[in-house]
């Protein structure tokens, strides 16, 4: 039994290396321009060494996405001890945006940076993704059912207040604010006023 676990551990050890080594070079360098090769030499095994453990770089990719997701859809349940259900939905858009603002390569990585995404797309699931979306709609439909914001259709509205997030942080991110003359804490604090203004359009 403890020569299997070692072997399990050994294994887990080699994938973890693999993902973090991967992780790195897709942000240095962009999904497109780094190989299996590259990978391979960054952790000086072999390529075919890799491939015991992934099948292709879009399942590497897959997994760095879905283990981000994972931890963005953690912070984001943190605000679940709030019981106003619109407060809660200001906290998860905060807590979007502290996310992306401390986390900028990372959220590259996730929404930003072209990358195929086969392997969600044969299996037919996305559950971090899904999970972390689910719940801003979950949130959502608690504050229609409690008459908190105007009425609209839950999805729509789910992906207009995503939507609006995400295009603040990106913009942010993507260093494409610097035609505000602001100071870099300037156009956080602008960040965080945006979203409370948005909010304030959906409340009754």
């Amino acid at each position: 039994m403890a020569i299997k676990e070692r072997k399990e551990r050994e294994k887990q050890d080699m994938r973890n290396l693999i993902i973090e080594s991967a992780t790195q070079l897709f942000l240095k360098h962009g999904y497109d321009k780094t190989s299996i090769r590259n990978i391979a030499d960054d952790i000086e095994y072999s390529p075919a060494t890799i491939y015991l453990y992934f099948k292709d770089k879009d399942e590497i990719f897959y997994v760095i996405h879905e283990n981000a997701f994972e931890l963005l859809n953690k912070e984001l349940r943190k605000n679940e001890a709030i019981e106003n259900a619109f407060d809660r939905l200001g906290g998860i858009g905060r807590t979007y945006m502290k996310f992306a603002l401390e986390n900028p390569d990372y959220y590259d990585l996730m929404f930003i940076m072209r990358a195929p995404l086969s392997q969600i797309k044969s299996e037919q699931k996305w559950e971090a993704g899904e999970c972390a979306f689910g719940y801003v709609t979950e949130t959502i439909g608690a504050c229609l059912e409690q008459k908190l914001i105007k009425p609209a259709d839950k999805f729509l509205l789910a992906m207009s207040v995503w939507s609006f997030v995400h295009g603040l942080v990106s913009l942010y991110v993507r260093e494409r604010m610097c035609v505000f003359p602001l100071s870099d804490d300037l156009l956080r604090d602008m960040l965080y006023s945006s979203l409370e203004n948005y909010l304030s359009i959906l409340k009754t």
